[in-house]
């Protein structure tokens, strides 16, 4: 049977239930609305997998950013307020995936897998993010949380070419999630031996964005 997946917050991703004026924002890949066991209540809020492992560390490095406590242990009703307060909207480039049956890719869309997403399906609707930059002229930062991958940054290049035409900050920036590790390796390459540890790995996540992030004193209002 037939049975489009929608972005599991597709009401949220067109910006039309923020009640302030975004001058960010973070764009991420898709977050499917099935299988029933996606446990995340807003914007990468996967933040620990089925074992109970620490999965996504976007909660933790973002407020941080921001020279705030890490909100990995909080709900999405203090995640939406550190968004108010800070003027950072979130969407996803994905909208909904048009060539997904149930059950067939249920294991598919449980894998969470960004290259499942671009390989595995063929009809992708995506969001408009143009549009919403030109609907909303207060955001003048733009960032994509994922860094490669010819599919992505085929969808990421309109956005980029905008930007860049309207003076806009918008950059691909280190994935938070937990293959982030990937990137961290080479890092400590003179310490092969070293053992994998997540709060090194949240700490190294923050580096990598706080190099590439806009100034937020210049940017308060």
């Amino acid at each position: 049977m037939h049975m489009s997946c929608n972005h599991k917050f597709y009401e949220f991703l067109n910006l039309d239930r923020l009640d302030f004026k975004p001058n960010t924002l973070i764009i991420g890949t898709f977050n499917p609305e099935w299988p029933e066991n996606n446990q995340a209540e807003w914007f990468y809020g996967r933040t620990h997998d089925s074992y109970g492992k620490p999965n996504n560390n976007f909660w933790d490095v973002l407020p941080r950013v921001y020279g705030e406590d890490s909100l990995i242990n909080n709900h999405p009703t203090k995640w939406k307020d550190f968004c108010r307060r800070n003027k950072i909207a979130i969407t996803d480039l994905i909208t909904t995936i048009d060539d997904a049956y149930s059950p067939k890719h249920d294991k598919l869309m449980g894998s969470y897998s960004d290259a499942n997403i671009a390989t595995k399906f063929n009809n992708h609707i995506v969001t408009d993010i143009v549009n919403l930059l030109q609907n909303h002229s207060t955001i003048k930062n733009i960032y994509l949380t994922r860094g490669s991958g010819s599919f992505w940054n085929s969808l990421w290049q309109p956005i980029k070419v905008y930007a860049v035409a309207n003076g806009l900050h918008a950059t691909q920036i280190l994935t938070p999630s937990k293959f982030a590790r990937f990137a961290m390796f080479p890092f400590n390459r003179e310490n092969p031996q070293q053992t994998f540890n997540m709060a090194s790995l949240n700490n190294f996540i923050l580096y990598k964005w706080q190099q590439q992030w806009h100034d937020l004193k210049s940017s308060e209002e």
